[in-house]
């Protein structure tokens, strides 16, 4: 395809226009994936893919309707456009419908964002980091067996355009590696892994790292006790920390608050968690995994402040939810091919406190270090909190046996308003936290 695609966006807009839509807007996504898996050795999976997702969204009075295709080809405009407008001119009215009115007018990129890295890895390459990470991995004592490693990159061109003058583009890199091992046989064996995904290749932890973590971290899980059934003390490690600022993503959801469906749709400027205590977005970090220019709707993105001081400071909203509730949307849009935005954030993450890990933990007669949680049972409306988890048990301040086959369960109004952060923060995903401990817990164990 030799047209640019900016201007054949523009092209299927007008189209979309011209069949009698109001306001219209497109989104493309064309993406390149890249990546190995092996298992002992061998190779188990060797991927590429080249996708192309177009979704158009009109506006006809207060319906609207979305309609989707895998190819940017001016030769189906027309009917696209024109299906689409059938289709909005019979669903029903929705008075928060329409295109953001903040949007921005013009064209946005990602400069300053560093978000392209030019290094394209090959094959060799991706597979030569998937066997370093799991030789790593085999070669620590006491792993038994594999159960894959891999490496992956990634490349993602995004284009937004509305007919109310936004248009904006930019591309997104990604690497990754990972490994997955067992340790022990039988009924005793144990499996843990270790990962890292980046923007740039140059961040990119070493394969062997990676591994050797991945080994060990499955070692540390043979034998395993289940604890005693009670009250006690937990200590979140970072792996699994970053689960609580899911929640409160999800609670401050402007859908949810719209809906009445959140613990927390009454706790605006209130004290939610306690004093010290701040939760930031920042869709603007540089390289971060989910940084971005614009949001779902032409927005540009801006750092935000979620929780300050332990008080809760603003709803994550898109235009239609902040229609609903009578407030402002604030950059938070995200919006695939083939939907309508949504609020969403990226790049979270709640600063550090001022104790080590080990400072953290140093009073905890008994608790238990949890590095794994499954499952989830969390009750959006409620806040009641039930999750499987595994980990170690803290005795006299240290960590002493693994722990496995154990329920933690609370209600997030309490955790939130007890929990206290240690001062390890280390920026690895898009949601980001440190260690983070929450007395007072419901242990069920044995």
């Amino acid at each position: 395809m030799s047209a640019n695609p900016l201007d054949l966006i523009a092209a299927l807009i007008a189209r979309a226009r011209a069949a009698g839509a109001d306001a219209a807007d497109a989104i493309y996504v064309n993406r390149v994936a890249h990546g190995v898996q092996v298992r002992n050795g061998c190779t188990e999976d060797l991927e590429r893919s080249e996708t192309c997702d177009l979704g158009l969204r009109v506006f006809v009075g207060q319906r609207a309707a979305i309609v989707s295709a895998t190819a940017l080809d001016p030769e189906r405009f027309d009917t696209l456009a024109a299906r689409a407008v059938a289709m909005a001119r019979v669903v029903p009215e929705d008075r928060f419908a329409g295109l953001c009115e903040q949007a921005q007018h013009g064209f946005v990129d990602a400069a300053g964002l560093d978000l392209f890295d030019p290094a394209t890895p090959t094959t060799t390459d991706l597979m030569a980091r998937a066997r370093t990470a799991e030789e790593a991995a085999l070669a620590v004592g006491g792993v038994s067996n594999s159960n894959g490693a891999s490496a992956s990159f990634g490349l993602s061109d995004i284009i937004l355009m509305t007919s109310a003058g936004f248009s904006g583009r930019y591309a997104r890199t990604s690497h990754s590696v990972s490994a997955s091992v067992v340790a022990g046989s039988g009924t005793q064996m144990q499996r843990d892994y270790d990962y890292h995904a980046t923007v740039y290749l140059s961040d990119l932890e070493d394969a062997g790292l990676i591994g050797r973590r991945a080994g060990e971290r499955t070692v540390a899980r043979l034998n395993p006790v289940r604890p005693r059934t009670g009250r006690l003390p937990i200590v979140l490690d970072p792996r699994v920390s970053t689960s609580l600022l899911g929640h409160l993503s999800g609670a401050i959801n402007g859908i949810s608050i719209a809906r009445g469906t959140s613990f927390l749709k009454e706790k605006m400027g209130q004290q939610i968690m306690p004093a010290g205590i701040t939760i930031i977005d920042d869709p603007r970090r540089v390289r971060g995994p989910g940084a971005r220019p614009f949001d779902g709707e032409g927005m540009l993105t801006a750092t935000r402040t979620l929780v300050e001081n332990g008080v809760l400071k603003t709803w994550a909203l898109d235009s239609r939810s902040a229609r609903q509730l009578g407030l402002t949307p604030n950059g938070c849009a995200s919006r695939g091919t083939s939907g309508p935005p949504a609020p969403s954030l990226g790049n979270m993450y709640m600063q550090p406190g001022t104790l080590t890990p080990t400072e953290l933990m140093a009073d905890i007669t008994e608790g238990i270090y949890i590095t794994e949680m499954m499952g989830s049972a969390i009750n959006g409306i409620t806040g009641d909190y039930s999750r499987g988890a595994a980990g170690f048990m803290i005795r006299d301040g240290v960590l002493a046996e693994p722990v496995a086959e154990l329920t933690v369960a609370g209600n997030l109004n309490d955790m939130f308003a007890r929990l206290v952060p240690a001062n390890d923060l280390i920026f690895r995903q898009s949601t980001n936290a440190p260690t983070i401990r929450i007395d007072d817990m419901v242990i069920a164990g044995a």
